[in-house]
């Protein structure tokens, strides 16, 4: 800690001011104002309220801000006043059943919760030696990641898909059914009309009742769109350093980005990779780097990914997967099958699943998987009966095991299973595949099946 000298001369002053000189797009340049990135500025206007902006840049000797409102009505001259320096939001936990906007205030019908501490947006990058070995699972409640793809406490998977395929509706299930002590749900770009519906039918008031909701909707400007994702992250941070085990579930990882763009190319930045800039790629990992496990507690993120045109080898996808710990890929075509969720599980990976996973849990589902695959390499033959029992013995038991495993896989959207309850069902499954496969290889048994 520093000593409280050299900490208030770290402050700047907050009667800080200078000017507007110009106006260039979305961005207001001002003369005088030596401001830090970041800091937060009050442009004063003739009619009209303030209006709230960021510093976003510089150019010369002027400061680039950009505002969270319009600037309407905003002329050159206007007076600017340093409102904050460095970027933080209270918190506490009567946050738990409560939606916030970016900025971090309560949106909801409830009381203004009392909030005793206060934390900054952007903290100290965490030591890679201060973070242990992920070693213990985290159950999601739902069949197909807890059987076939583990996730540990402190983990960080990408949830793949495009528009549409149920990202929203899987991220609501975990939170009502997981095991985590707190979810910190960030939605960032939505739809308005998507919210509530998120709130109501997806969430609900079981999940609800033990998440915070951070909510930056598609009209609002980027600062708010990119600071929503900061809040939320922050939050899950004053959680996990209270000891507990916090799931983070941020929608999507995607506009997140684009709000970036939209920023760095107001700055001035050159657009680099299909019109991305470079600050982009750097935000990115800097963002999902905060989730993990420390020696206090854990954050267990989930961030979903919008393919474009359900291509998962864009700049943003490609980045993004490089930086998680696993991927869990949505299928359109498993959506369109009404195959719920639809999570194509051989496009999916759980990186540390083979240190979280027993030796017969592992065995199990690497069976499975491998049943899965010899059944989709022959499924063309299958659909049109061109395929011959007996020619391949483990098509043959991939074949008499697909209503089971399709069973296995799907699951209702308000559907409970416990993590144990999925492990269990899974090597009742891999052992009936044995059974299956000793009758298949038993001297004779292709004849037979011929026969018939």
């Amino acid at each position: 800690m520093l000593a409280i000298e050299e900490q208030v001369k770290l402050i700047l002053p907050l009667g800080l001011t200078g000017s507007i000189s110009r106006l260039v797009g979305l961005t207001a340049a001002v003369s005088d104002f030596p401001a830090p990135l970041g800091a937060l500025c009050s442009i004063v206007r003739e009619s009209g309220s303030p209006v709230q902006a960021e510093v976003i840049g510089f150019e010369g000797s002027e400061t680039l801000l950009l505002p969270y409102g319009e600037l309407t009505g905003v002329r050159r001259g206007n007076r600017v006043r340093l409102l904050q320096s460095v970027p933080g939001i209270r918190v506490g936990d009567r946050l738990l059943g409560r939606v916030l906007n970016g900025r971090g205030q309560c949106i909801d019908d409830g009381p203004p919760p009392v909030l005793p501490h206060r934390v900054g947006l952007n903290p100290e990058r965490t030591s890679p030696l201060r973070r242990p070995r992920i070693d213990e699972p985290l159950g999601t409640g739902v069949r197909v990641i807890d059987g076939l793809l583990t996730c540990g406490k402190g983990q960080r998977l990408g949830i793949f898909a495009g528009s549409g395929v149920g990202k929203s509706t899987l991220l609501g299930q975990m939170a009502r059914s997981s095991t985590a002590d707190v979810n910190v749900v960030i939605l960032v770009g939505e739809r308005g009309r998507e919210v509530r519906e998120f709130l109501d039918k997806d969430l609900g008031p079981e999940g609800l009742a033990r998440s915070v909701v951070v909510v930056a909707t598609s009209d609002e400007p980027a600062l708010v769109r990119l600071r929503a994702a900061y809040v939320g992250t922050a939050i899950a941070e004053y959680f996990r350093d209270s000891g507990k085990n916090v799931l983070l579930m941020m929608d999507s990882v995607t506009r997140f980005a684009l709000a970036q763009r939209e920023i760095g190319l107001a700055a001035g930045e050159p657009p680099a990779t299909r019109g991305y800039p470079p600050s982009v790629f750097a935000l990115l990992p800097r963002l999902l780097e905060r989730s993990g496990r420390t020696d206090r507690g854990s954050i267990t993120g989930f961030y979903t990914v919008l393919v474009e045109g359900d291509d998962a080898n864009e700049p943003i996808s490609d980045t993004v997967r490089g930086i998680l710990d696993g991927h869990i890929m949505l299928s359109r075509k498993l959506a369109h099958q009404a195959h719920w969720p639809a999570i194509d599980v051989l496009s999916s990976i759980s990186r540390l699943m083979s240190e979280l996973a027993s030796p017969d849990h592992l065995r199990a589902s690497e069976q499975i998987k491998q049943l899965m695959a010899v059944y989709q390499q022959s499924e063309d033959l299958i659909s049109i009966g061109a395929y011959q029992n007996g020619s391949n013995p483990t098509v043959d038991v991939a074949i008499q095991l697909r209503d089971v495993l399709q069973k296995y896989l799907q699951q209702g959207a308000t559907e409970k299973v416990t993590r144990e309850a999925a492990i269990q069902e899974l090597l009742k499954i891999a052992q009936l595949r044995e059974s299956l496969a000793q009758v298949s290889n038993r001297p004779g048994a292709a004849g037979e099946k011929r026969t018939r």
